[in-house]
């Protein structure tokens, strides 16, 4: 899905046409307009990315952000509850933030004012909050799909009232306030006349629902603070600032509502011997000064998926007369391509041994050599 193309806009198009662009598809088609709820997603997930200039900038280098038909499910293989993004945030702690939040937008749409109602937004502010965390990988982890337990803290569902918010085998009624429709009736007086607006019902929350004995435990919340392990799979070639997103392992939504997701953004730690650089792996190693004039094979360092450890080894045949910086490429031995087929290259490059101590049957063979003009 190109987002660009979703919006009707050019790649060079600015911020301004780009919400330009949103505003008009999306009054057209938004489903309680009756519009395409499909479409509408479609346009509503290429604004939060073309609307954000870091996440722009990364889709605009990478040229695709991937959906929940290329993720991956935490017992393997595809499944829609696994997405992946892209993030750029400093590393640090867990935090919390709200990945979906364009109620500005919505409020210009269903906004109130001089005899307008206000839609309400009672299920999005019941609605669990977006948790972004951290993982630190090795190097060698890359090579092949792997799979990490997370532990969060977070807002788990009660497990006494089960998230409804009230106490086993109490009912929960219909809020007398509003009538169950979450929103009530003022009417305001001026200079100018009287009009009415709708706001948000403070008896119920706007949820149009009220337990007849909140639970003890949550305290009508329908949610507490706990603990929850998770088992991320890690796609095998991933790199640094990806991010994969996990539906509805955030924060539990207030009274049964739908949860929030859970973002996990990538941090592969540097490696003692390659540099990456993109798929391709690049690495040094010292050869002999006889080897380099006559031609030799040498034993070198590379990583291997198919080892415990990761690591491995292969011979490097290096003809005569090979100089100090001589780079070879080895095809095969890189990184595997994230979300596809193949695998990058190691580049190594050679450096030819200056002996700093010498045995005197070394002098003088050096000084033989150095005597036949070597």
């Amino acid at each position: 899905m190109d987002y660009y193309e979703v919006l009707g806009v050019s790649k060079g198009a600015s911020q301004d046409e780009i919400k330009k662009a949103f505003h008009k598809l999306a009054h057209k088609y938004h489903p309680d307009k009756g519009g395409d709820e499909k479409k509408f997603k479609e346009i509503n997930e290429a604004y939060q990315v073309l609307s954000d200039k870091q996440k722009r900038q990364q889709y605009d280098q990478y040229g695709r952000v991937f959906d929940g038909s290329e993720g991956f499910s935490a017992q393997g293989g595809p499944a829609s509850g696994w997405n992946w993004a892209w993030g750029n945030r400093p590393q640090g702690e867990e935090v919390e933030f709200d990945m979906g939040d364009i109620g500005d937008v919505f409020e210009e749409f269903f906004g109130g004012g001089f005899g307008g109602a206000r839609r309400s937004t009672k299920k999005d502010a019941r609605k669990g909050k977006d948790i972004q965390v951290d993982l630190e990988i090795t190097l060698e982890r890359t090579l092949k799909e792997s799979v990490e337990k997370i532990n969060l803290t977070k807002q788990v569902v009660c497990n006494r009232c089960t998230g409804s918010g009230a106490e086993p085998d109490s009912k929960i009624k219909e809020c007398f306030s509003c009538r169950g429709t979450g929103q009530v009736q003022q009417v305001k007086k001026t200079i100018f006349g009287s009009y009415t607006t709708v706001a948000t019902c403070p008896e119920c929350k706007g949820e149009g629902t009220i337990p007849e004995k909140p639970c003890n435990v949550c305290k009508g919340e329908g949610r507490t603070k706990g603990q929850e392990t998770i088992e991320v799979q890690i796609p095998a070639g991933i790199d640094t600032n990806q991010v994969i997103r996990v539906d509805e392992k955030g924060e539990a939504g207030r009274k049964g509502a739908k949860a929030g997701n859970l973002f996990i953004r990538i941090f592969v730690k540097d490696h003692a011997i390659f540099e990456r650089r993109g798929d391709d792996l690049f690495a040094e190693t010292d050869i002999n000064f006889s080897s380099a004039v006559l031609g030799d094979e040498i034993e070198i360092k590379t990583l291997d998926p198919s080892t415990g450890s990761g690591q491995g080894t292969i011979l490097l045949q290096v003809p005569a007369g090979t100089e100090s910086g001589k780079v070879f490429k080895i095809s095969g031995k890189g990184i595997p391509h994230f979300g596809g087929y193949g695998t990058g290259s190691l580049y190594v490059e050679l450096k030819v041994k200056t002996p700093k101590k010498l045995t005197r049957e070394q002098k003088k063979l050096l000084d033989e050599l150095k005597k036949q003009g070597l």
